[in-house]
């Protein structure tokens, strides 16, 4: 617990037009109750109200929502450095007294106080350009994936000439056919209506491909200039590499490699009963990292072969494939974060 090294902790509950703040000294007691706006002038106030209020110059800032509605005021609390905790929204089991602003700012300060550290909220700069390219792939990508769905029913159902036009073609050449189509005198209004449809779906598809395209190029200079010893690991690709940086955002923000893997979901949980002994895989975490770590998994264990040797050797042991991954997800989780907290100096170019 973080107790002996504060005097006083503010717990923060972000919404869109107000932040609700609670002050606590070191043990959890209510001290001030303070509601300001979500804007800069209400920051500047929340400063004012600190520095005057607070019992003492050990001040955390423990706020909830630091990547969402909490972002400026995480700003405005970096422009001055002031010491932050990034926190959970409570649990429904924490909220049994209740539901309200003042409550959810009072159980963030007390949250805070209770972890065993303070939780360094990801900074922004590349790394929150990465985090924003990263999300806008990610919802491109769905769309397109509905997209082409969409056209493949509207095949599916389509009177036998076309539909043997259009089947059994690749997602290319489904696109180009279907943007090719052409209207014809011998075409009734169903046919004329859906070979419009197919038209715009496929027109919407390229359009989406191609933003898809600028983003993963971008994705690459920016992975290239700032982490390029993840680019360097096989089975790491840009999307991967901008994952795995805007999840562990910077050094000294995860304090181990241990914890580093409890975040990614690929920590070993035990699952043991009687006299079995043995481990499961972890469901939790971050889900986009856990993601990072396993498409890394496959690409090694389809083109590494160091990697499918030790696959094979664990099931060999007695260890059941899932198992086996599971210690190799273990494994990309340790070197991962050496990689990123502890990077090799870049060599001086020789002439």
């Amino acid at each position: 617990m973080i107790t002996g090294s504060v005097d006083a902790v503010i717990g923060v509950d972000t919404h869109r037009d107000t932040h609700t703040a609670a002050l606590t000294d070191r043990v959890g007691r209510q001290l001030d109750m303070l509601v300001v706006p979500a804007d800069a002038a209400g920051y500047q106030q929340l400063l004012a109200w600190a520095a005057q209020a607070a019992p003492g110059p050990r001040l955390l800032w423990a706020i909830e929502g630091t990547r969402s509605h909490g972002a400026g005021l995480g700003r405005a609390l970096g422009a001055v450095d002031a010491r932050v905790s990034e926190v959970d929204r409570p649990t429904r089991r924490a909220r049994r007294a209740g539901k309200s602003d003042p409550i959810d700012a009072l159980l963030a300060a007390r949250s805070a106080l209770a972890a065993d550290e303070v939780r360094q909220p990801r900074i922004d700069g590349a790394r929150e350009a990465a985090r924003l390219l990263l999300v806008e792939r990610d919802r491109l990508v769905r769309h397109r994936t509905a997209v082409l769905n969409q056209m493949r029913d509207l095949v599916l159902t389509a009177p036998d000439e076309l539909r043997q036009r259009l089947r059994d073609r690749s997602i290319a050449a489904l696109t180009a056919a279907c943007a090719a189509l052409r209207d014809s005198n011998r075409d009734d209004v169903e046919t004329m209506v859906r070979k419009q449809s197919l038209r715009r779906l496929a027109r919407r598809a390229r359009a989406l491909t191609i933003d898809a395209n600028t983003i993963e190029r971008d994705l690459k200079q920016l992975t290239s200039e700032h982490v390029p010893q993840l680019i360097a690991e096989p089975g790491v690709g840009a999307i991967v590499a901008a994952q795995l940086w805007a999840s562990w955002s910077h050094p000294g923000r995860i304090r181990s490699e241990s914890a580093f893997a409890a975040i990614a979901g690929a920590s070993p949980l035990q699952a043991s009963s009687g006299q079995r002994d043995r481990h499961r895989l972890n469901r939790g975490g971050d889900r986009h990292l856990n993601r990072a770590l396993h498409q890394i998994m496959l690409t090694r264990l389809a083109h590494h072969p160091a990697t499918r040797a030790y696959i094979d050797r664990r099931v060999t042991e007695g260890k059941s494939t899932r198992e086996a991954q599971r210690c190799i997800k273990r494994y990309l989780a340790r070197r991962i974060w050496r990689l990123l907290e502890h990077p090799a100096p870049s060599r001086p170019r020789t002439t």
